[in-house]
């Protein structure tokens, strides 16, 4: 059966001879891929044919047959075996015995079986009423005893799906598309399940099945390889964990990329993201192309007939033309019969721009004339080719469509080189959803909805599409890409004017809302930076666009309401100082009514004093606004104890929590353990000296936090106000609160995190100190910091949180006791004491 010495051994030896040899081949490294899956399957059928032909001595009547994966002729390490024991209709009590004598072996060598006893009719009768049985007996194999039974079997079966098709097919469909629904796209997820997921190995396997049909086939270029390099994958993580798992975790990838003798993780997940994208183009390729042969079968002859005669006996248009040399045929952009790629360098760029344009998907068949024949753009581009890039990248979400179909065929690549080094690259990052070269396609697309908001639209669309280019590359991504756009715009053929707004854009794509997030708005110097960055009041209009259009296409954590309002209040200040208008020189704005007259209270009483008010979110993509001064606050102050509930409305996204404290130590760390104590998520916060009305001493610091409760309802603001009280007069020790509730429940161990990383902003402020703090984002992590500032004898006049996924980046404007800022060994040693606070 093989040529092998390990399948011998196991038929000689029984279950354990089998089980040695099994070990042998899988422990060897000589052989790995598909040599491996070959000999362990060649190894299996080995010796469940021995056990077969020891379990009975009959030849004709029955037979034992290997479907699905099993059938296909490869096993991974821990895959199951799927059998079936295939028998004529004879006595069940010798069919029952005999399976019990195939299976138990099975059973206690651990591996697991997928198991059925049939006859030929009820395997057929079951495939019928369940399409995954039909598709596991199509790739039915004989492993012993009567041949002809089995050949019988599977030829009857093939004949059923062939005839079955236009009814299984779309229900075949139905099933791969809910199945990605459920699972995602293996293509961008950073721990895929590498068979259920869309592009993976459950969809390799559809195409298989649509192939038997004779209807339609797959796209065979590159399929293969593609499904192979998923398979060595999954062979890998089984020997790395020891389990049938298809789920490539996190802390697994390290070793499966050293045991496939890749570089890194993210060489893994790029491999990975490569196969799944070759398997979805050919799926999406397929499955247009079913649809398009049982619409045709809909027609019935005599109907086409009638329709054609009304046209004077000549058949019905087909074709209806999109552009020059572009067609539209069956649903698909085509090539025109006059089309001449060989002479039309722009016919690519044209077509794909047509095609988007008509929310039609561009023809595999296009798509290959195109790579095979057109000739190369000359550098610098002519204007129609530039202009049809535009025209490609504004057309909205068909965009994504029909630029993985130039993908596919690599011209996307031919037309921007630097694109290879983007394509298919993770990112790590809980916060994205996508790889970076799809995430420059989603940006695209978003920023398609925003074009009629600024004067250039170009610009703003080629800004999108090259905004991460430069993860490519090592350093600062947006340095290294301001270089490549240069380089891009002036090949593509932009003037030099607008190669350097490109660039500035590129440059300074997260300059808006790290600044709008991270510092101080009151704060002159911080609007005066972001001015001297941005240049000019166009170029502003272009960024904010870009900014929000890069924010929607990374995800929802990236984006509010909250932060758009913040970007909006830079943007418009920023836009005033470009304007030549005069800028106060005040750092801190005046008090609202609201705001003094909770600082008097404050005063007053000599106490906390809170006022909660409700902030219910808009979707994402609309437009941002700040929350309105009529929206219902909750105070509590001694006399007033009341929350929000969710039986008020629907439950709020965030709340704002105003805090006015009397002046004094321990402020900032008091209320972040309180609000920790409640599992009260911080999601922006800002600390403030508010000075009191004329003719009262004094100061009061004022807290305006947007929070949101992990679990379940807000709290009250009474318990929030006692327990505030107690932590600031030292009767509630939050630290050791805290750890009581860590030991209780102590959290999973997970990947390990990148590890804190605290550094002082050079020339943030003028008149403060701005340290940032870029750490894993956790409970109790903002008491830490306020602890551990609070040791080092600074005086934080404003702190500014921003959470991104996991990842919290903060930044506290710190001064000395006398409110000036500190000098730079004293600053670097503060910002050296909290990253060692973090890391312990």
């Amino acid at each position: 059966m093989t040529s092998t010495g390990v399948t011998d051994e196991a038929e000689d030896s029984g279950p354990g001879g089998y089980a040695a040899a099994r070990l042998r081949l899988l422990t060897e490294g000589a052989r790995s891929g598909p040599p491996r899956r070959r000999a362990l399957a060649e190894l299996t059928d080995g010796w469940l044919a021995g056990l077969f032909g020891a379990a009975t001595e009959e030849h004709t009547g029955i037979s034992l047959v290997a479907v699905g994966g099993y059938g296909r002729g490869a096993l991974s390490p821990r895959s199951d075996l799927d059998l079936l024991l295939l028998h004529d209709g004879r006595d069940d009590k010798a069919v029952a015995a005999l399976a019990d004598r195939l299976w138990y072996p099975v059973w206690d060598l651990g591996i697991d079986l997928d198991h059925s006893v049939r006859t030929p009719q009820q395997a057929r009768k079951t495939a019928g009423q369940d399409l995954k049985v039909h598709l596991g007996l199509l790739d039915a194999r004989h492993l012993a005893g009567d041949l002809g039974l089995t050949a019988s079997l599977r030829t009857a079966v093939l004949a059923d799906w062939r005839n079955q098709a236009p009814k299984r097919l779309p229900e075949l469909r139905d099933l791969c598309a809910e199945r990605a629904e459920r699972q995602g796209e293996l293509q961008f997820l950073l721990e895929p399940d590498l068979k259920e997921a869309r592009g993976g190995l459950r969809d390799a396997t559809a195409l298989r099945a649509v192939a038997a049909s004779w209807l339609a086939d797959a796209p065979r270029e590159g399929l293969a390889e593609a499904r192979r390099r998923l398979l060595d994958v999954r062979d890998a993580l089984h020997l790395a964990t020891g389990r049938a798992t298809d789920r490539l975790a996190l802390q697994e990838q390290d070793q499966v990329a050293a045991e496939l003798g890749l570089l890194d993780a993210d060489a893994l997940l790029r491999q990975v993201y490569e196969a799944a994208r070759v398997i979805s183009y050919a799926g999406d390729v397929t499955w247009r192309e079913v649809g398009r042969v049982l619409r045709s079968r809909s027609v019935r002859p005599r109907l086409r007939a009638m329709m054609n005669g009304r046209n004077g006996g000549k058949p019905v248009a087909e074709r209806s033309p999109l552009a020059e040399g572009v067609v539209e045929q069956d649903g698909e952009a085509v090539l025109a019969r006059t089309a001449r790629p060989e002479r039309d360098p722009v016919l690519p760029l044209r077509a794909a721009a047509a095609a988007a344009q008509a929310g039609l998907p561009l023809s595999r068949h296009a798509v290959r004339r195109l790579a095979a024949t057109a000739r190369p753009l000359p550098t610098p581009w002519p204007a129609e080719a530039r202009e049809q890039l535009v025209t490609l990248l504004g057309s909205g979400r068909p965009t994504v469509q029909v630029w993985e179909a130039l993908e596919a065929e690599g011209l996307v690549t031919r037309l921007l080189p630097d694109w290879e080094r983007v394509r298919c690259r993770p990112q790590r990052n809980a916060v994205h959803l996508w790889t970076v070269d799809r995430h420059l396609i989603e940006t695209a697309v978003r920023a398609a909805g925003f074009t009629r908001r600024v004067h250039r639209p170009d610009l703003l669309l080629i800004a999108a599409l090259l905004h991460d280019i430069g993860k490519g590359w090592p350093g600062d991504h947006s340095v290294a890409g301001e270089t490549i756009a240069r380089d891009v715009a002036a090949r593509i053929g932009f003037d030099g004017a607008d190669t350097a707004v490109l660039a500035t854009l590129v440059r300074h794509h997260l300059l808006l809302v790290e600044t709008a997030t991270r510092r101080d708005l009151d704060d002159p110097a911080t609007v005066r930076a972001v001015a001297q960055a941005v240049g000019t009041e166009h170029t502003l209009e272009l960024l904010h666009a870009l900014t929000e259009a890069d924010a929607l296409a990374t995800g929802p954590a990236a984006w509010s309401s909250w932060r758009g309002s913040l970007v909006a209040d830079l943007v418009k200040r920023v836009s005033g100082v470009l304007a030549g208008e005069p800028q106060p020189e005040a750092e801190t704005a005046a008090p609202t009514a609201e705001q003094e007259r909770l600082a008097v209270e404050a005063f007053r009483t000599g106490g906390p004093v809170l006022a909660l008010r409700a902030q219910t979110e808009p979707p994402a993509d609309s437009a941002p606004a700040p929350s309105s001064p009529s929206s219902p606050s909750f105070p509590s102050s001694p006399s007033s104890p009341s929350s929000p509930s969710s039986a008020d409305g629907p439950e709020p996204l965030g709340v704002e929590l105003l805090i006015a404290v009397p002046d004094q130590a321990g402020v900032l760390p008091a209320v972040a353990g309180v609000l920790a104590m409640h599992r009260l998520t911080v999601r922006t916060a800002e600390l403030r000296s508010v000075p009191l009305p004329d003719g009262v001493e004094g100061s009061v610091l004022l807290l305006d936090w947007r929070v949101a409760a992990q679990y379940g309802s807000l709290p009250q603001a009474a318990r929030l106000r006692a327990d505030l009280v107690r932590a600031l007069d030292g009767t509630l020790d939050i630290a050791a609160r805290l750890a009581e509730r860590d030991a209780a429940h102590p959290r999973r161990r997970g990947v390990e995190p990148p590890p804190p990383r605290v550094t002082v902003a050079p020339a943030a402020s003028r008149l403060a100190t701005v340290i940032e703090v870029r750490a894993q984002d956790a409970p109790g992590l903002l008491f830490r910091l306020g602890r551990a500032l609070e040791a080092a004898g600074v005086r934080v006049r404003s702190a500014h949180v921003s959470t991104l996924g996991a990842n919290a980046v903060d930044a506290f404007y710190v001064t000395r006791g006398e409110g000036t800022p500190l000098p730079g060994d004293e600053a670097a040693s503060v910002a050296r004491g909290l990253e060692e606070s973090l890391r312990t």
